[in-house]
Order: structure tokens, then C-alpha cells, then sequence
């Protein structure tokens, strides 16, 4: 079993409060991210589960036994750090197995542990090598795996990836998934990247300030933002992002900003929406759909290229459709297409969010 449960946990720096008042329930075998941008309480979070700091208030529970005073090697977790911390004397038979051997297991254990473990990884034939003779990725890969040996419920992971270049890091996020999937352990996973909180996640907590911001699947994290914090740290480039305000005319319901006008109605309001409310739309890249002509569509937008970034699958651009806005939007390939030029595209209302101006929360 690995359940997870905080209680309005409190962690402060002297007078600082670095996580307030915070309420998380992890199921077992889940893997959660804890997403945030710096300084926003995740690493302070996944440290005090840990059992690494103290809280200064509230509570922390697996399998509903509190371990908010419990010493960390008796939590029955394993733990992976950004830094790989390994002993650079010992082999990576030795470094994995380092703390079963301080902890007095027996030895036939240790070696069927240790050989389970790299069999898992793909260290098999490095066993015998120093971490001096390990490139980055493999090197992580043994300080993943002398968390396992542990053979616990839980699993902690603060920014394994950050010290590796893109290339090992995507080889690297494939490995975790699959050794959740093998393991069907309780992992909580730390990280400022969203490709790998997207990528990995069972459910997101996006932090900001010591307090989760969204709690939910990374489907809804990115597509339906709780508010205007968590849309614009989620992807990239950020959503555009648009003030102005709502108007109802007849049975429809439109936003307004400067000459900006969009038809609105078929968004998913979670309550009437009101006249002359202030709000702001946002409108991811992907939401804004490059058309040949303009046509009679009051969701058709005709502005003037600013900029053009091939990305190889896709292209990405910046026009400017009036004095007042400038939006990113994608398209494929196929449109051979110049700063310059003019473009025509189409707004997707119903995929689009829109929130409220003075409580930035979802509508």
C-alpha cells in the first residue's frame, strides 16, 4: 500500500511560510507531479513527505499511520535527488547496494535485489564500473536504482532529469513510466519541466506560493485551467491571453476587446455569464486554426504576420490582427507562409478559457 495523505500541513523559514494551510490525498500506485515554477514550495513539499524537514504544523499519513515525526529510514520510502550523490569510489553494484548492507541484509538478499534492480534499469553490465566510467543518463539510472533495493510503497523524486540533456531526458522519462507501470508503486515526482509533468503524471498539482493551485488530470491541467496562473504556466508558448469583457445580444454571448469581437456562446459557462463582465480570454496556439480565405465566420480573424517559427512538425506564428493584439497560433507545414503576408484564422471558442478579471478564476 502507498497512500498518501497531508492535512493542513504548514512549512515555514522562520517567518516565511513556504507551503500554508496544504490538503493532498495520494492514492496508491498513483504517480503525482508536484509542478510549479521555483521557489513555489514543491521540493519543501516532497522533503517534508520525505521526512527531511519538519513541518510546523498539520499532518502527514501513509496508509492512515501519522509519520509527521517519523525519522525518514522509517518512512519505508525511496528516494532519487537531482544529484545522482553517489560514492565516486564504489561501484555501481556497491552504490546500489550501499544502504541494505549499512542496514544489516543479508547478503544472498542484497545480491538478488541488486541483480533485480539492474536487470530493470539496464545496468546489468555495468555493475562493476565506477560512476567516473558512466555517462549522465546511466549514472541516474543507478541512483533510480538504489532507491528500488529499498523495495518500498512509496517513491520520492525531486528533479531527477534537470541535470540531463534533452535527448537523455525524454529516454529517461520513458524509463519511469514504464517502471511505474512494472512497479505499480505510489511515485510523487518534483518537477519545473511540464513536458514531463504532462508526460508522466497521473494527476498534477500545480503550485504557486506554498498552495496548489489545480489538483487534476494532466487532460484537464492543460485544456480547462482553474485560473490564469495555471494557464500561462502551461505551455508553450503560453496561452494568449486577452482583456476585455462580455456582452450578451439576443441569445448570444460575445467577447469584446478593441476591435475584437468573438462569438462565445458555445463556450461551457459553469454559471450565466453577465453583461459587461470583465474577463480574459485565453486561447491557446493550437485553438487558432490557419484558414486559406476569410469567410462569413464571426470567429474568423484576418491579421498580418509578424513572425514565423518553423518547428519541424509544425510552424509556429505571430500576427498581429488589430493595433492592440498580437496572438501565437500554429499551423502545419503545408502553408508555405512569410512575415508580411496576411493570414486568416479561426477561433475555436468551445476549447477556448475564459476567466474572471478581478478573481483570475475560471468561468
Amino acid at each position: 500500500m502507498g497512500i498518501v495523505n497531508i492535512n493542513k500541513l504548514d512549512i515555514s523559514y522562520e517567518s516565511t511560510k513556504v507551503v500554508k494551510q496544504l490538503d493532498l490525498y495520494i492514492n496508491d500506485g498513483e504517480f503525482l507531479v508536484l509542478l510549479g515554477p521555483s521557489g513555489c514550495g514543491k521540493s519543501t513539499l516532497l522533503n517534508a513527505i520525505g521526512g527531511l524537514i519538519d513541518s510546523s504544523g498539520g499532518s502527514i499519513s501513509f496508509d492512515g499511520k501519522d509519520v509527521t515525526w517519523t525519522d525518514p529510514k522509517d518512512r519505508g520510502i525511496g528516494m532519487v535527488f537531482q544529484s545522482y550523490a553517489l560514492y565516486p569510489t564504489m561501484s555501481v553494484e556497491k552504490n546500489m547496494s550501499f544502504g541494505l548492507r549499512i542496514a544489516g541484509v543479508d547478503k544472498d538478499i542484497i545480491a538478488k535485489k541488486v541483480q533485480w534492480a539492474a536487470k530493470l534499469l539496464q545496468l546489468e553490465a555495468l555493475l562493476d564500473r565506477k560512476p567516473s566510467a558512466l555517462s549522465g543518463g546511466q549514472r541516474q539510472r543507478v541512483a533510480i536504482g538504489r532507491a528500488l533495493v529499498r523495495d518500498a510503497d512509496i517513491y520520492l523524486f525531486d528533479e531527477p532529469l534537470s541535470n540531463l540533456d534533452a535527448k537523455l531526458r525524454a529516454e529517461l522519462r520513458l524509463e519511469i513510466k514504464k517502471l511505474h507501470r512494472t512497479l505499480k508503486s505510489t511515485m510523487i515526482y518534483v518537477t519545473h519541466d511540464q513536458i514531463e509533468a504532462l508526460t508522466l503524471a497521473d494527476r498534477i498539482a500545480v503550485m504557486k506560493d506554498g498552495i496548489i493551485q489545480q489538483l487534476d488530470t494532466p487532460h484537464n491541467v492543460y485544456n480547462k485551467p482553474a485560473n490564469l496562473f495555471v494557464a500561462t504556466f502551461l505551455g508553450s508558448p503560453a496561452m494568449n491571453c486577452v482583456e476585455g469583457q462580455l456582452k450578451i445580444k439576443g441569445q448570444s454571448t460575445y467577447f469584446q476587446s478593441h476591435q475584437l469581437s468573438l462569438n462565445v456562446t458555445d463556450y461551457p459557462f459553469k454559471s450565466p455569464a453577465i453583461d459587461g463582465m470583465p474577463v480574459t480570454l485565453g486561447m491557446r496556439p493550437e485553438h487558432l486554426f490557419t484558414s486559406l480565405t476569410k469567410d462569413d465566420d464571426e470567429n474568423s480573424l484576418t491579421g498580418v504576420i509578424e513572425l514565423v517559427e518553423p518547428m519541424g512538425s509544425d510552424t509556429l506564428v505571430w500576427s498581429r490582427f488589430d493595433s492592440e493584439h498580437t496572438l501565437s497560433h500554429r499551423t502545419t507545414t503545408e502553408f508555405e507562409i512569410h512575415a508580411g503576408e496576411n493570414i486568416t484564422v479561426k477561433v475555436d471558442a468551445a476549447r477556448c478559457s475564459i476567466f474572471d478579471s478581478n478573481t483570475t478564476q475560471r468561468l
